[in-house]
This record gives C-alpha cells, structure tokens and sequence, in this order.
C-alpha cells in the first residue's frame, strides 16, 4: 500500500509545472501557497472585549486595562534583496543600535525607502522576472525587521495575551523574547497570535517581526494601484480571562412583513462551559429593547435569540443601530468580560433580478474605493474614512465596493453608523495571470487561498449589517478554486 501511495504522489508531482511541483515541498512558508497561516487564531467578529460595562458603553478600547498599543516608533532595519535581511535579529542580546526609529503603522517606500511603483496591468515585478507562480525572488524583495522591547503590565499575570496585527504586506513573521511564534499571508486581513507561553508579565520583553515585498501570496494580490510595503493598520497586545468569548455571530432579520426584528446570535467560548452569557440589546435611543441568558454549554457554544416588536430597520437611508451587549460571567456571577456589537435590522433578498431591502427594490449608486491615502498610502486615519463617507453623501451615493480587498474593520463600522451598502470584497485578484488556463482560480496549489481568504473575510465582517452582498474577488479568472470558495461563503453565512 505505501509503494502505491507513493507512485501516486510522484505521478501527480510529474503532472505540475516545476515552480508547482517544488511548492510541494518548499519549507520557506513565502514559497509555498499551502502555507499561509502558522500559528494565527482562528479569524472571529471584530470586536474588543472589555473588563466591565461602562467601558464597553465607551467603546473605547484604548482606556481598557486589557489593552496596549504597539503603535509608535520600532527599532527597524530595511534591506532592498530579502537575502540580506539580518540573521538572528530576534534575539534578545542582538545590537540593533545601528538601526532607525521607523513609526508603526508605516509603509516602507512613503517613509524613504524602496520605491513607489503604481501598476495596472501586470505585477510589480514584471520587469524583473517572469510570473511563474509561486516562485518570486529575493532580488528587489525590500525586507524590514523590527524590534521594540515592551513593558507587559503585571497584571496581565495568568490571562491569555494576544497581538493583533491589522494588515502587514505582503506577510509577516513573528518572534517573542527571541522564540518564533508565528507566520502570516494575506496582507489584507488581520493577523492574531496566542503569546502567552512567550511572554512574561511585569518585565519587558522583546517583540520582532519581518515584512517581505513579495511572497506566493502576493500573485494574488495584483490590484491595480500604488504597490507598497510595510504595517497599515492597528498594531496592539490585549489580555483576556482564561475563560472568554471566541466568536460572536448574530443574524439580524425583520420578520412579520418586514414589522419586527430578530436577533439570533451564537456565542463561542470553548474555556467557558458552564458560564453563563447575558445579552441586552439596546434601541437607537439608549432604551431598553430586550434582553436573553443562556448557559454555555458542553459544545462550548450559547444561543439566544430576541425578537423586537415594531423594530426601527436599518437601511442606507435610515441606518437605524441597535446595540447589543453581551457579557460573560463565571459560576459565581462575576462579570469575565463584556463584548459590544452594533446591530441593524434588515432584511435582504433578490426576487426577480431585483435588490430588495426591507421588501423594497433599491438602486445602488455606489463606487469603488481603494483603501488609499494621499499622504499615509495603505495607513488610513478614521478621520479620512468619515472624509470620505461624507463625500460619498454629498454625491448622493448609498453604496460601497471594497475594492479589492478586506478593508480596516473601522471602515465596516462606520458604514453601518453612516449608512452606506457595502459590498464585502475579498483580498484576490490575479490579472498578471490572465483569465485562461493559467488564472490562479484554476491552478491546485492555490485553492487553499482562495477558499481560506473568503471564509476569513466573512468570519470577520459577518456581523455588519451594511454588509448586503459578499464577493469572492476580482479580475481573477474562473476555476474549481472559486466555486469552492462560493461553498464555503455559503456554509458560513446562510443567510
């Protein structure tokens, strides 16, 4: 049986292109497209979870005790071939004296160095080398390290401590008090490891991390805009309780011809069996709208569902929110954590070729936004994004597309407060590889890409309701890679 299963692989080794075949077996997790996440978490609802009620009413997770930033100034050292990256620059006794002060969130080439290219057509290496996925080279492949030493409060003894990294292109790998901890793809969504057996409360303690230009991921990344390198987004630790809230999904609904709401949410907290979650849903005017408990239970999930009489329907016109609360709370009572969701009744279906929001047909007048700014590049303020939904609404427009990827999860918020459509696009677009036989949706090695880079953009935004419409990419061609993809969106979302 081993000698057969053996032929078998070599048989379908001989049946893939060289660059195919080697991906197979290449170590190097930048070379190899079955290799996108190691050691991440499991994507969930963008949420924080706050220590008590009052700050979760504040929503502001910068005055938790549970939360720390990360944002500032690294100790950084920049290489234009990745070749010359610095070896072993992770280790606690390493001499980074030589190296610059260079500000997270922060993009390479709008901080001097490399250049900027802007590209329709084609990868940003096309004059270097030929496409032949997965392979890029280390020649031009600008490579950053950074080292910063941080202080993690002594309180945080005994909890879980997590990073979250909000967008590093085109990966990024991480060490802690110089042990490797993880690697990511994907330069759109965000990244979150578990550091909890790496650190140490009340001391310092040393974090690195590497970004690459280039990597397998990055062919499917050909959008057409500037092509930069570097951190985008939130950079931040937090604490958590043993026991605590994984994920939050709630679907928001109007049933009774369109005249009542309903709130379904499924709450995972595997570490929490027994615990009890509390939900209270608050109406658009701060008043009492409902509220549920149920017990988490040996599946480590809990179920409550609400339904609200006469509910205010959220839509683009009218972006009514509701605000839910959830809170967790151990065998004796006491309060583990709060998590706050902003919610929105409404109810979407095609019937006849037609958009109906609420039962009533709709015209889309949207546009296409990048996620781009003319100062920061990929680093987009909160103050720009409402600069921009301002500009949408004076130009009458009630629909967005995030071309052509998952956008700051900030974006998603204010779409729901300010009312716009989103259409929730997925980080893939593979153009330089054409449409025909070599589109990437058709070639094996990147199934797992396609598939996983869809379910991690709708495990993360699946809780917005502007979110009316989920796409699986752009300008990437047709495959067995995308029906796959639509699949899973499905599995995930029934709604």
């Amino acid at each position: 049986m081993k000698s057969h299963l053996l032929a078998l692989c070599a048989a379908t080794l001989s049946l893939l292109q060289p660059a195919e075949a080697a991906a197979q077996t290449q170590r190097e997790p930048w070379l190899n497209p079955n290799i996108t996440r190691v050691n991440t978490e499991r994507p969930r609802s963008s949420f924080f979870a706050y220590e008590d009620a009052a700050r979760a009413a504040a929503a502001d997770k910068a005055a938790s005790s549970r939360y720390l930033s990360l944002e500032g100034m690294w100790r950084f050292c920049f290489v234009k071939d990745h070749n010359l990256a610095p070896a072993g620059f992770y280790a606690p006794g390493y001499d980074d004296s030589q190296w610059v002060d260079f500000p997270v969130p922060g993009l390479f080439e709008t901080n001097g160095y490399g250049d900027k290219i802007y590209r329709n057509v084609g990868y940003s290496w096309a004059t270097q080398f030929a496409s032949n996925p997965p392979y890029v080279e280390e020649r031009n492949n600008y490579t950053g390290s950074y080292r910063k030493t941080v202080a993690i409060p002594a309180a945080w003894k005994g909890m879980d401590i997590y990073m979250h990294v909000g967008s590093a292109t085109s990966n990024l790998q991480l060490w802690v008090n110089g042990k490797e901890v993880g690697y990511s793809e994907d330069s759109k969504m965000e990244a979150e490891f578990c550091l909890t057996k790496y650190l140490t409360p009340g001391r310092d303690n040393l974090i690195a991390m590497q970004v690459m230009r280039w990597c397998d991921g990055s062919y499917l990344e050909d959008q057409d805009f500037w092509r930069f390198t570097g951190i985008a987004r939130e950079v931040y630790l937090y604490a958590r309780p043993k026991a605590h809230i994984q994920d939050i999904f709630v679907l928001q609904d109007l049933v009774n011809d369109y005249r009542d709401g309903q709130l379904t949410a499924t709450v995972t907290a595997p570490s929490a069996r027994g615990c009890v979650v509390e939900l209270a849903l608050a109406a658009p005017d701060g008043s009492n709208a409902g509220s549920a408990a149920c017990k988490v239970d040996g599946g480590s999930t809990a179920a409550l569902s609400l339904t609200v009489p006469q509910a205010q329907a959220w839509s683009a016109e009218m972006p009514n929110l509701y605000t839910a609360t959830f809170t967790l709370r151990d065998k004796r009572g006491e309060v583990l954590e709060v998590v706050r969701q902003r919610v929105g009744f409404r109810n979407i279906r095609i019937e006849g070729g037609q958009v109906l929001v609420n039962g009533q047909p709709i015209l889309i007048k949207g546009a296409d936004r990048h996620e781009l700014d003319p100062d920061g590049g990929y680093v987009v303020s909160v103050e720009r994004m409402v600069e921009d939904i301002r500009i949408m609404k004076q130009l009458n427009m009630n629909a967005v597309r995030t071309c052509h990827y998952s956008d700051d999860p900030r974006w998603y918020d204010l779409c729901d407060e300010y009312g716009l459509y989103v259409v929730a696009e997925t980080n893939i677009e593979s153009h330089g590889m054409g449409y025909g036989d070599r589109t990437l949706a058709k070639n094996p090695i990147y199934h797992k890409a396609h598939v996983e880079r869809n379910e991690h953009n709708v495990l993360v935004q699946k809780n917005h309701p502007s979110v009316i419409f989920w796409s699986l990419g752009n300008e990437a061609g047709y495959g067995k890679n995308f029906e796959d993809a639509y699949d899973a969106v499905k599995a995930i979302d029934t709604s």
